[in-house]
């Protein structure tokens, strides 16, 4: 399999269950939401266990289109590495081919970057995955949240939800981290940090 036939694992970073669902946190699962969307599939329970998945492509239709594998881990936010581990070997994706998106406190709300590794920065799931992959050397879709106003703890805000005003604004957020990931598997790194880092 060449380069450019590699199979991508775009994971969405969150909490399972609808006690989470409108939280900080799980920003990444309602990208990947959006992404399941324009592949035209819905997410189902991988045979590894602990996360659902869809398989398709994404951009548009053609040979040229890379297959996509999108996971939403089913364990908390904290365990993300032992079913992105479990998805990689299963579908044998290198690291370098793995993406994952989540919240970042230290970008503004309505703002992005994408990167190839780094350090976890405190975010559990960037810990865990990179503990579970033995590498940090994966792509980052970082999608700002902002800091905490006043003295908020910092786990206290990113397990609240958004507020009413920034409510308005997530559904266009959604859809520009998605276009971001699109850009990422079809375009490369340089060419989406160009076009995204803003």
């Amino acid at each position: 399999m060449t380069a450019d036939q590699a199979v991508w694992l775009v994971v969405g970073l969150g909490n399972p269950g609808p006690t989470y669902a409108g939280h900080r946190h799980n920003i990444g699962y309602l990208v990947a939401d959006e992404l399941a969307t324009r592949m035209g599939g819905s997410f189902r329970a991988h045979k590894s266990g602990r996360a659902d998945v869809v398989e398709g492509r994404l951009g548009a239709p053609g040979a040229s289109a890379p297959r996509v594998v999108l996971a939403r881990p089913r364990c908390y936010m904290n365990d993300t590495g032992g079913p992105v581990k479990a998805l990689a070997s299963f579908y044998k994706v290198a690291p370098a081919q793995v993406v994952a998106i989540h919240d970042e406190l230290d970008i503004p709300f309505d703002t992005m970057r994408v990167k190839l590794g780094g350090g976890d920065n405190g975010h559990n799931g960037l810990k865990s995955m990179r503990s579970s992959l033995g590498t940090g050397d994966f792509h980052r879709v970082r999608v700002g949240i902002g800091r905490p106003p006043g003295r908020q703890e910092v786990a206290d805000f990113v397990l609240s939800n958004f507020s009413s005003a920034e409510r308005k604004v997530v559904p266009f957020v959604v859809d520009t981290a998605a276009d971001a990931v699109e850009a990422l598997v079809l375009e490369g790194l340089e060419r989406t940090q160009q076009r995204f880092n803003s």
